[in-house]
């Protein structure tokens, strides 16, 4: 991303690290969105919406395209405005502003179906072989924790309207990991109590609230033109 031109307006540490799950060797993600000058939205090729790198690896959305990500209740996009206060590396006076309204981007059928079809996409993973028959371990046990993050979180956000990021018990998640990497098929009961518990009334509107959303992005644009 041209430093000079885009303006970064929130940004934090992702990931294991805001999941209260790295170790040593774990990898530090920033997850973060940017806005362009205004200007540039009116010309003939429109700016690029996402700028991602790696050393550090950061991953940067355009604030439009963040909103619709979040808008889907993307669960990697939308942590980013419920992260805990000790990850974030940026926050300005605009990003403030979006954490102020992140709830009006929730509604129940997003949720449901990112939550369950990301856990679903751990679950095929955690149960398929790779070209030697066999997925290392190591892997399989990451596979398993993200699957049971996801629907801890999911079913909790549907359940309260609040998306909690950091694990309560980081311990319980790495030793349940550990059994479903030895026992997948297991997984798939958990899936199925996921999908009863979204099934339950919950706390999320039938549909986001996209008025709260669309004045920020004016303001964004109005405050870069």
């Amino acid at each position: 991303m041209n430093a000079v031109s885009n303006t970064v307006l929130l940004e934090g540490v992702v990931g294991s690290t805001a999941y209260g799950l790295a170790h040593a060797g774990s990898d530090v993600d920033r997850l973060g969105l940017f806005a362009v000058p205004t200007e540039r939205l009116f010309g003939l090729h429109r700016p690029g919406e996402s700028v991602v790198s790696t050393a550090p690896d950061r991953t940067l959305h355009e604030a439009a395209k963040w909103c619709r990500l979040a808008l889907s209740a993307n669960p990697t996009a939308s942590e980013l405005v419920w992260l805990p206060d000790d990850c974030y590396l940026v926050r300005t006076p605009l990003g403030e502003e979006l954490m102020a309204v992140r709830r009006s981007f929730l509604s129940e059928r997003a949720v449901r179906n990112a939550y369950l079809g990301y856990a679903t996409q751990q679950f095929r993973k955690l149960v398929a072989k790779d070209g030697r028959g066999e997925t290392p371990p190591a892997r399989l046990a990451k596979h398993a924790r993200h699957l049971l993050r996801l629907l801890e979180q999911g079913v909790h956000l549907h359940r309260s309207g609040e998306l909690r990021v950091r694990v309560d018990d980081p311990e319980r998640l790495r030793a349940e990991g550990e059994h479903l990497a030895s026992r997948p098929a297991e997984a798939e009961a958990r899936l199925a109590e996921a999908e009863a518990a979204f099934d339950r009334p919950g706390a999320l509107p039938a549909t986001p609230d996209e008025r709260p959303v669309e004045a920020w992005l004016a303001r964004v644009r109005r405050a870069l033109l």
